[in-house]
This record gives C-alpha cells, structure tokens and sequence, in this order.
C-alpha cells in the first residue's frame, strides 16, 4: 500500500512534469499548465522508492508520466531525472521519468506478469489513515511480452515501452501489457507494455 502525507511540495508534481515535458522529444505543443486527471502508485518492496504514474490535461491532451521518488540521487540516471521538489515531510525528493528507474521497471514488469493491479493508496490523516478512492483502476494482462527477459531477469529502459498519450482508440494487445480505465469511464487505456 502507498502512504500519501497531507504535505506541502515545491513545485508540485504538476509544475514539475509540466516544466519538463517541452525538453522531451516525445512532446510537442505547450505545457505550461498540467492538471492532474489520475494517478495510480506500485510499492517499491524495499520500501525506499515512491513509484506513483499520473495522467493529466496538458492543453485538452491526455498524457502518462510514471514518476518515481527518491532521497537521494539516483548514480547514472541523469538523463531521466525531472529536478527535486521539496517535501514538508519526508524532505528534497528526487523526481525520475520511471522509465529509467529499475524500481519502477521490476514493478511494471511483476505486475503485468501477474496480472496484478495498482496498490491502494492510503492518506495519512490525524485519525489513522484513510483509504484514497482511485481515480482509475489498473491491471497488468497476466503475461510476458512478445521477447523474453534478459538472461540476468532484469529490464533496461529499452524493454519498457510507455504509452505516453493513452488514447481509446488504441487497440490493447492481449500480452505483456497494463491497461487502466478512469473511473466513471468505460474505455480501456494501454498504458506500458513489455518489449
């Protein structure tokens, strides 16, 4: 389960993905404002590692920004680092394109094999924490994708595709994927997918 603070962040997590997005090459048009739609976590099993995707309105587009969390720098992940906001609880947070923090690839990658789901996220409050509604419900397919894991079982970024403007009108392949559907919605979303 994902512990959420009722903290203050600077910037927040919007400004944050909103200032990055124009410096990706997968990104074209404005983004000089991004309103949060979703978001859904995965636990980090040591427990270290916030891991936590959003979606969000940037100028009447849907667009997917897994996200994970640090204390501290992560040693050779420069070029998937968004910048650091500051936390009034747990402190300066390191802010990663999930894509390229293996944290977030094992997770993506046990919970599509599994066919599991996203955790549920639990609000820290005065009274004991409260269990937060999800805004969409995801589950990863319950298999592989079309080519096998590297020998050593890990992933690289090159073998974690993420759709970055889900979209309806995609067709979900049947392996190797995780796919959400916002609450109050009927439409499935390809999210990620193992290549």
């Amino acid at each position: 389960m994902a512990i959420i603070y009722q903290a203050t962040l600077v910037p927040s997590k919007a400004e944050i993905v909103a200032s990055w997005l124009p410096t990706q090459p997968w990104f074209d048009g404005p983004a000089d404002v991004a309103t949060p739609v979703a978001a859904y976590r995965f636990d980090d099993p040591e427990g270290e590692v916030g891991v936590e995707s959003l979606l969000l309105d940037v100028h009447g587009r849907l667009v997917h920004v897994p996200l994970t969390y640090r204390a501290a720098a992560l040693p050779g992940a420069e070029q998937w680092l968004l910048g650091t906001l500051e936390h009034s609880v747990l402190g300066t947070r390191w802010v990663y394109d999930a894509q390229g923090d293996p944290v977030y690839r094992a997770e993506l990658t046990r919970a599509v094999q599994e066919g599991d789901t996203q955790v549920p996220m639990m609000v820290e409050t005065p009274d004991g924490p409260v269990e937060r509604e999800p805004s969409i419900h995801v589950r990863g397919s319950g298999s592989d994708g079309p080519a096998a894991t590297r020998p050593d079982g890990a992933r690289g970024p090159e073998d974690v595709a993420v759709v970055r403007f889900p979209s309806p009108d995609v067709e979900v392949p049947t392996a190797g994927t995780l796919v959400g559907t916002l609450v109050g919605q009927d439409d499935e979303l390809l999210l990620a997918y193992l290549v």
